[in-house]
Order: structure tokens, then sequence, then C-alpha cells
């Protein structure tokens, strides 16, 4: 989100040096640290007064640093099987591994959305739900009588990064072990759902 500061004059200039600070961040954080804006710009070799023209406070930028991915981006080939759980199975591996490679900055996401009072942060919108609500749709077909959405929020609740850092915070599961539990716990959730107890 820009604040003014960047919406006036030298926006090329402008843009790379709010670049070069997200950069910052997005390394910082891969080393475990939680970056405020003064690291950043040390980091980055700009200003403090400079960094907090871009980011009035270590809440802001993390909320940069967040991973970008296009909005409407799916996470299915083209080519993607008519068959739901195999496109599940191609959308939790994708799913998964953009979880593993970003893990830093989803955990600093989550650490934002837990403070107290934080409303839900911006860039949290749900579009996990949506690439599972794509894998599921040939359901809409073959089963109408299930609720895909509700599904998809079943499916997104056991796979995310609050399930990873449960898994390996809590569970003591390597990274490996804790993405095969994810996938798994996909794969039961729309098995219970298509053939459920009794």
């Amino acid at each position: 989100m820009e604040v003014p500061y960047e919406s006036t004059g030298r926006r090329r200039q402008k843009g790379r040096t709010r670049a070069a600070l997200v950069a910052a961040a997005h390394e910082l954080l891969a080393r475990g640290g939680s970056p405020t804006v003064e690291d950043a710009a040390e980091a980055a070799g700009i200003s403090r007064t400079t960094a907090y023209r871009y980011f009035p406070n270590q809440r802001a930028l993390l909320l940069a640093a967040y991973p970008e991915i296009q909005d409407d981006a799916g996470l299915l080939p083209p080519d993607a099987p008519a068959d739901p759980a195999a496109r599940l199975d191609l959308v939790m591996r994708a799913f998964i591994a953009f979880t593993l490679r970003w893990e830093p900055q989803l955990r600093a996401q989550l650490r934002l959305s837990l403070e107290p009072g934080a409303a839900r942060p911006v860039l949290r919108r749900g579009r996990a739900i949506r690439w599972i609500e794509e894998a599921l749709a040939p359901l809409a077909d073959t089963r109408p009588e299930l609720d895909v959405h509700g599904l998809a929020v079943a499916i997104r609740s056991a796979t995310g990064i609050e399930s990873l850092v449960w898994l390996t915070d809590i569970g003591g599961l390597d990274r490996d072990r804790a993405a095969e539990v994810l996938a798994g716990s996909a794969r039961a959730i729309l098995r219970a759902a298509l053939d459920p107890p009794g």
C-alpha cells in the first residue's frame, strides 16, 4: 500500500528504495529475525529517516514483506485432471511448497494477525481457500449436495502456516514430515466428506 510520500515525484527512484527495504526485510525474516524499520534500513544501506518515510512502523514493513503472488493466479496447471482428489493433491503440493518457501514471512504475518486488537491484515484474504475451491470445483456437478466452500475452509484450517507452526514447533516434526502430514490431512478431510461414516 503506497503512502503519500511515494505518490509524488521521482516515483521510479522511490519504487527502487521501497523495493530495497522490502528485499532487506525478506532477507532478515529468512534469517529468523523480526526486522524493525531500522534493521531493514541498515541492511539496505538506506538512512533511517528515509526508511520511515516508506514504513512508519514495523507492522507496515512486515505487511509489505508478505510474499507476493498474483491475486487471480490459481495453483492448478492448465492440464489439470478432472478427479477432485488428484486436483487437490496438485493444489496442496503447490500450497505447501509456497508455505515452506515463505515460512518466515508467513510467520511474521501470523504474529501480526494475533496482536491484541489487530484487525485482520489486508493481505490475508483467503486466497488458499479459493485455490482449494478450484481444486474441488468438479464436485459441484458430481456431488451437488456437498458444501464445496465449507469443505475448502475445513481443508485450509488443517493445512496452512498455522498448522505448520503447530506441527514443527509443538509437534516436533521436521518440515518434510510436516509437509506429508499437511497433505495427508487434506486428503483425509476430502475422503471423509465424500464417504462420511455411517
